[in-house]
């Protein structure tokens, strides 16, 4: 992976990353239209460039991260079910990142589920309160996302709409979700390599690469998340939802068509 490539997938992370669009499954994407073979390396930066993102949460937020203990406990109660069945599934989840077909479909299914989010969803009570029933149950709908294409931004964002937290609340919880769950998945990525002696080797050729990546997204992700609870407070899901179609869609019909994407 060139300097160009790695720029090109880590502007693609840092402005879908937060948005409900699925961050891996645009990487995969953009790493197949560029020609990029998906060795043990690829498939780790797809994962640990995400903590370049995280940290755009941290310094955006950063007067939130010095709350009440209460708040790390609800942060805690929510990443639990990720963290078991990432650690559970992880190799099963590392096949699926190879496979666009599965992007693709989880695109347009997802997509058409936000053309009804707002209508189902959308019914905010007074209590905007974060307590451990909310956060628990925004943690198994994080689960969701492990599967490509999905997004963890809209599973958890659609996960804390259910329980009548406002689009804007559930937005933020989210956020705040991904900077111990993304942690936690870059860190357990970046562990496999430093204790196999081929991995060390890996990472010491490449690391100019995922600094660089992690640089890129970091500052695309600051934009991404000021634009997005903006966009997300006025207008809602449907947009994201007929984009994700679209795109969706459009990989199907390549996939169907036999065409090679990364001859495109």
């Amino acid at each position: 992976m060139n300097i160009i490539q790695t720029i090109i997938i880590s502007i693609v992370e840092g402005l879908t990353e937060f948005l409900p669009v699925s961050s891996t499954g645009h990487m995969i994407i953009a790493e197949k239209l560029l020609g990029v073979e998906s060795t043990e390396f690829v498939k780790a930066f797809t994962v640990n460039i995400q903590f370049g993102a995280i940290l755009s949460v941290v310094v955006l937020y950063w007067k939130r991260f010095f709350q009440t203990w209460d708040f790390y406990w609800k942060l805690l109660i929510a990443v639990i079910p990720a963290l078991v069945l990432g650690f559970l599934l992880s190799e099963r989840i590392d096949k699926l990142l190879d496979d666009v077909l599965v992007v693709a479909v989880m695109l347009v299914l997802g997509g058409i589920l936000m053309l009804f989010v707002d209508k189902w969803f959308n019914k905010p009570e007074e209590n905007q309160t974060m307590d451990w029933k909310r956060s628990l149950k925004i943690g198994f709908f994080q689960c969701i996302a492990m599967i490509p294409g999905v997004s963890r931004s809209m599973a958890t964002i659609v996960g804390g709409m259910t329980t009548k937290l406002s689009r804007k609340n559930a937005a933020e919880f989210s956020f705040f979700l991904a900077v111990p769950t993304m942690a936690a998945a870059s860190g357990y990525k970046l562990l496999k390599l430093v204790t196999d002696p081929a991995g060390v080797s890996m990472l010491s050729e490449n690391l100019l690469t995922l600094l660089i990546g992690n640089f890129v997204s970091f500052l695309v992700a600051m934009a991404a998340i000021k634009f997005f609870i903006g966009f997300l407070t006025k207008h809602g899901f449907k947009a994201f939802g007929y984009y994700r179609i679209v795109v969706g869609v459009v990989i199907l019909v390549l996939l169907y068509l036999g065409v090679d994407l990364s001859t495109i």
